[in-house]
């Protein structure tokens, strides 16, 4: 499957696949989301998925994929502190923010640093209507965060701060995207890389929240660890689909299309969540959507 998988970078069948695979993690991205930020804890919810997807992840890169190179210890080093970072802003824009209204900006504010860091790490080069397509996303994420500035009453006391958490979560997608891309570009089995990631990723936030758990009773824990179960597995598929869809066309692209996520959280929000999302708000998540699927297409 690795042999395949990098036979095919850069071609029209890896494009394909490329685009396929970005889809998939747009809607997983935006189930993951949920998942987080639902009825329990963000913190707790966080530290059960990552200790969840980390310990399942472990035999797997002792045991079964290949060893890492040694120039991937420093490689593995940095994403662990670019991806602690991004998990403690997200948590604490959840904290502060309904899903429906950070979300969007989290998700929206991230491809465009993608593209730009794309450009100067990878040489990525894009065309006036992709860059067209890129400016409706930005559209859609300022005029969402101005409707929510002016129409939303509640936790309107929490609302400003949530967008700013919200919008660093975002650089900090665009730093680990960009990041990672280059990471599993580093290696020779991408397999590898993610096997890895996942165990070395669980550490962190289980460890900060390690006094809250072990003070969880059974009632608290058991709807906790399945929550973190399911995460693990939407984890998986999620940030292992975008991350080999990086790897077989190019960066940019991958990442906003994956933007589409904002329409699944629309949809999450209000179905599951029981949200209230309205036609303004679904309009502009729509836009950032579009933005997207022109980026994607006049590529």
């Amino acid at each position: 499957m690795s042999n395949w998988l990098v036979s095919i970078a850069g071609t029209p069948t890896g494009q394909h696949l490329a685009l396929a695979l970005a889809l998939l993690a747009a809607v997983l991205h935006a189930l993951f989301g949920a998942l987080q930020k639902g009825k329990h804890d963000p913190w707790l919810s966080r530290a059960v998925i990552d200790l969840t997807y980390g310990a399942i992840a472990a035999p797997f890169a002792l045991f079964v994929v290949p060893w890492p190179e040694p120039h991937m210890w420093a490689i593995f080093a940095g994403a662990f502190v670019i991806h602690a970072i991004y998990k403690l802003l997200q948590a604490m824009t959840y904290d502060r923010g309904a899903y429906t209204v950070v979300y969007p900006v989290v998700r929206g504010t991230g491809p465009l640093f993608t593209v730009i860091g794309a450009g100067l790490v990878f040489g990525e080069h894009y065309h006036p209507l992709q860059w067209f397509g890129v400016c409706l996303l930005v559209a859609g994420i300022l005029g969402l965060a101005a409707y929510n500035l002016r129409h939303l009453t509640e936790n309107r006391a929490t609302l400003v701060p949530a967008l700013g958490f919200a919008a660093a979560t975002g650089a900090m997608v665009a730093a680990y995207t960009t990041y990672d891309a280059w990471g599993i570009r580093a290696t020779a089995d991408p397999f590898t890389f993610l096997a890895w990631f996942f165990m070395l990723d669980g550490i962190f936030i289980p460890a900060l929240m390690a006094r809250r758990l072990t003070a969880l009773t059974r009632t608290q824990a058991i709807p906790l660890f399945k929550r973190g179960l399911i995460g693990a597995f939407v984890a998986y598929f999620s940030f292992g689909s975008i991350m080999i869809a990086t790897r077989l066309d190019r960066v940019g692209e991958a990442a906003v299309l994956r933007e589409t996520s904002t329409v699944f959280a629309a949809l999450i929000g209000w179905l599951v969540l029981g949200e209230k999302v309205g036609l303004v708000r679904t309009g502009l998540m729509a836009l950032i959507a579009l933005g997207a699927v022109v980026m994607e297409w006049a590529g």
